[in-house]
């Protein structure tokens, strides 16, 4: 090897690895500035240039935590994003393995649309259904909504993993005289365990962090852990402190969740991806 080559070779890796920092830091500079702006008192969370160097306050936790709904909501967050997890699972493992088995093209695509089209545009006809029900506002209607997020999410996911599972299997079974949903749930569901631990995970995060269907479609009694950011949007001012504290609170929960499953998220998604 060439000194030539050699030095080409350092430069590669090094341009590498600079992209690699840059793109992370990119990423991770919002959430970063979010928990600094969080321990600023109002003064300084609103000082021009920012201040970098500050006493850190709790001032805006206690201020969060006071909200007489602030846990309230957060049960509620647990609940439908739970509820519609489990939900989500029920439909989307036979839906992936009809497609994934018997090449459903035109029910994934159908999927793939209903994930794609922006979720403000499921709310007029979701307040006009649920309003003559009599569901709005109800942890029914919210487990609903929140389907439109979590069922593409599984779908997709899964039928990655179905694919992997050799059709003789499902053969053997057959003959064996057991039915197709008898197969699904003792052997199939089984197989792709590490699959669906990830795709549960990733469904509970999505549902969790979602705000808009809350904000329209919850209730008093159920609107969700995001809503607490919105409470300290004013029309005279914005509680930058307050807002910052409360999406760290939101974030904190997701954070430590994938921190403790990142094995399994991993090797369940790593899993689902290498074929043959």
């Amino acid at each position: 090897m060439t000194a030539r080559s050699s030095l080409r070779q350092r430069l590669g890796r090094l341009a590498l690895h600079v992209t690699a920092y840059g793109l992370v830091g990119a990423f991770l500079f919002p959430f970063l500035w979010m928990l600094i702006c969080a321990f600023k008192d109002k003064a300084e969370v609103n000082a021009l240039p920012p201040t970098l160097l500050f006493t850190p306050t709790l001032v805006n936790f206690r201020n969060v935590v006071a909200q007489a709904k602030f846990w309230e909501y957060a049960l509620n967050s647990a609940v439908i994003a739970v509820a519609a997890t489990l939900l989500g699972l029920v439909l989307g493992l036979p839906a992936a393995y009809s497609i994934a088995r018997y090449k459903q093209h035109r029910l994934a695509l159908v999927i793939l649309l209903s994930r794609i089209l922006p979720g403000i545009s499921y709310l007029v006809p979701w307040f006009i259904l649920f309003t003559k029900l009599r569901m709005m506002g109800s942890y029914s209607a919210m487990t609903l909504t929140h389907l439109i997020i979590v069922l593409p999410l599984i779908v997709w996911v899964m039928v990655g993993f179905f694919e992997d599972l050799p059709v003789e299997m499902e053969e053997a079974a057959r003959i064996d005289g057991t039915t197709l949903i008898g197969y699904l749930v003792r052997v199939a569901i089984p197989l792709t365990k590490p699959g669906i631990a990830a795709t549960a995970i990733l469904s509970f995060i999505f549902s969790w962090n979602n705000f808009l269907f809350s904000l329209i479609i919850g209730g008093e009694g159920t609107r969700t852990l995001p809503v607490a950011v919105f409470n300290f949007i004013s029309y005279a001012q914005i509680d930058w402190g307050g807002v910052n504290a409360a999406a760290t609170l939101i974030t904190l929960p997701v954070v430590l969740m994938v921190m403790a499953a990142q094995k399994h998220i991993v090797r369940g998604l790593a899993m689902g991806g290498v074929k043959g």
